[in-house]
């Protein structure tokens, strides 16, 4: 390869460097560079993330691909590209898995990736991530330079510098409290909010705001959001995060422990008490308490909640001394708590105590592309679950999630492809190097997929409201149904939960709610 071609694609990058782009814009001008001067059918920029590798640009791949997470210790050929420190070209006929088999956007091709090529970016002499590309044409590769790709990497490192020292720059100057990570877990991944639809861009600004202050924060949204993730994000962007955080699901609890769990009790407070135990507001101390499904506290607990909130001081059941405690709390519901107030089911005091910073989490439906990304994030999980080489989407499925209305959001998202993966993998007679989930492995059912008996009947009026207005038509609506379903399944609480798309507890206090026995 000549000098010229390689500085003719180079050089608009070199000026990209001293323009204030967005990281996106950045990246995919890189990588359609560097396809211009090395001919490919895919290319990609992976960040090192502890022991997984996160794309941050591709092109030439399924869409899905941005929201894969490829742990680097089960796919072998980024473990040879990281160990290097220059580019590596893998032989055609090479018999390591290529983490790209079934992903390259080329139509009625065979879909396993022939030749590969890659380079780690070095970033302070330590590895920050790698470009790769992929062609499907066996030896593409093999008359390219790989000076070129070095070139490209060199390019690509200060790229990302540049980038993130912006970005940097930006936090800072804006609040120096809010340069944390957004998301993190526990068990070692990061567990991310993903997503490049322009409602989860704002969502993810309200968390970058609110999460550096100590404000109540009331996150409120569809069952299946990821509620919980946003309170995690939260605590993690804020100056707690080094200390626990502590959740409690307010639903999953009888009335009779709900304080005991809250507040702690002393040895002989109740039956069963055998020892002193400490509730989840001092487990919490000097961190955040995440209080989920809150609408479902018993009033009697509201009112003692509510004098923590504001005091900072509580007592262990059974026991009259005060223990003082530094918490911010974070709660959230699926439930219209300004309806739950009006109907006396909730303390209008303590609802404004709780909604000092409302947060709401869009649905699914309402994130349009957002589906392929979270999909791509399953599928990863589940190929590795089950030890596939490659699990994919055809066309026709990713239309069919796209045009899905998801009332179960982005929890039945996961579960669908979990399932889906299961079912399509137990139909093969021979274990496949990459399976393909089809529309039909999906089998979505149109919204409310509950049985037609089940179903109320379409009215062509608008039917007359009883005195109850509005919530009380929908509290019979609810009852009718739930005992329907119930009748249907001969009293089994945990199939009529699962008909209806429900966690067990939140179907029993919903049932105890409604009169149903």
């Amino acid at each position: 390869m000549t000098t010229k071609p390689l500085l003719t694609a180079l050089l608009p990058l070199v000026s990209d460097l001293s323009r204030d782009l967005p990281d996106q814009e950045r990246y995919r001008r890189l990588l359609q560079a560097m396809r211009s001067l090395l001919p490919c059918d895919a290319a990609a920029l992976l960040r090192l993330d502890g022991q997984w590798l996160v794309p941050l640009a591709v092109d030439g791949l399924s869409p899905d691909t941005v929201g894969r997470r490829f742990k680097v210790s089960e796919h072998p050929r980024f473990q040879i590209l990281l160990s290097s420190p220059s580019p590596t070209r893998f032989a055609s006929d090479s018999e390591l898995p290529d983490p790209y088999d079934g992903l390259v956007n080329t139509p009625d091709v065979d879909l396993e990736v022939h030749d590969c090529m890659g380079c780690p970016l070095m970033v302070d002499e330590r590895p920050w991530g790698l470009v790769t590309l992929d062609a499907l044409t066996p030896g593409q590769f093999q008359s390219l330079e790989l000076d070129a790709l070095q070139a490209f990497a060199s390019l690509a490192a200060a790229t990302v510098t540049v980038a993130e020292r912006i970005e940097r720059l930006a936090l800072r100057a804006e609040n120096e409290h809010q340069r944390a990570e957004v998301y993190r877990q526990a068990s070692g991944q990061d567990r991310e909010l993903i997503g490049q639809s322009p409602a989860h861009k704002r969502m993810l600004e309200e968390i970058r705001l609110v999460g550096s202050s100590d404000l109540t924060v009331l996150i409120t949204g569809e069952t299946g959001v990821g509620k919980e993730l946003v309170a995690q994000a939260l605590h993690q962007a804020s100056s707690r995060a080094h200390k626990p955080l502590i959740s409690l699901n307010c639903a999953a609890l009888p009335d009779t422990l709900v304080e005991s769990e809250l507040f702690g009790h002393v040895r002989g407070a109740f039956t069963g008490a055998h020892a002193e135990r400490r509730g989840k507001f001092e487990l919490a101390n000097g961190g955040t308490l995440f209080l989920d499904e809150v609408g479902e506290l018993p009033l009697a607990v509201q009112a003692k909640l509510l004098r923590v909130l504001q005091s900072g001081q509580l007592q262990r059941l059974g026991s009259d001394r005060e223990h003082h405690v530094d918490v911010r709390l974070i709660a959230a519901t699926n439930r219209d708590l300004a309806a739950e107030v009006r109907s006396g089911r909730l303390r209008a005091d303590f609802y404004h105590r709780l909604s000092v910073y409302p947060l709401h989490v869009p649905p699914l439906r309402e994130r349009a592309r957002d589906v392929l990304l979270l999909a791509g994030y399953f599928l990863e999980q589940n190929r590795s679950r089950l030890g596939l080489s490659s699990l994919r989407l055809d066309a026709d499925t990713q239309a069919a999630l796209l045009s899905y209305d998801w009332p179960g959001n982005v929890r039945e998202l996961e579960h669908l492809i979990g399932r889906s993966a299961l079912k399509a993998l137990g139909r093969q007679t021979v274990r496949p190097r990459i399976l393909s989930l089809t529309a039909a492995d999906l089998d979505l059912q149109p919204l409310a997929s509950l049985p037609a008996q089940l179903a109320p009947a379409h009215e062509t009026a608008v039917p007359e409201l009883g005195a109850g207005g509005l919530r009380q038509a929908l509290d019979t609506y609810q009852r009718q149904l739930i005992q329907a379903c119930l009748d249907q399944h001969q009293g089994n609480w945990a199939a009529t939960a699962r008909v209806l798309e429900l966690d067990r507890a939140n179907l029993s206090r919903l049932a105890r709610r409604l009169g149903i026995r």
